[in-house]
């Protein structure tokens, strides 16, 4: 699984690094970053809940 995040659409809400600190971050201004592109498979429901919880819908999950 890979995490893409569309900066246009995100607005710094906050929650997906909030909800799931261990693959998000924010940047200097509170936009969402990836931590990393690729997703262990071990933290692939927890990339699920920070993608379902963003309100812009700016994170996209994808299959390898």
């Amino acid at each position: 699984m890979k995490i893409r995040i569309d900066r246009a659409r995100c607005s710094g809400h906050g929650r997906c690094y909030t909800l799931v600190p261990e693959l998000f971050e924010a940047d200097d201004d509170g936009y969402s970053l990836a931590r990393t592109v690729d997703v262990p498979e071990a933290l692939e429901d927890r990339a699920r809940v920070g993608a379902q919880n963003c309100p812009e819908l700016a994170i996209t999950l994808t299959a390898d």
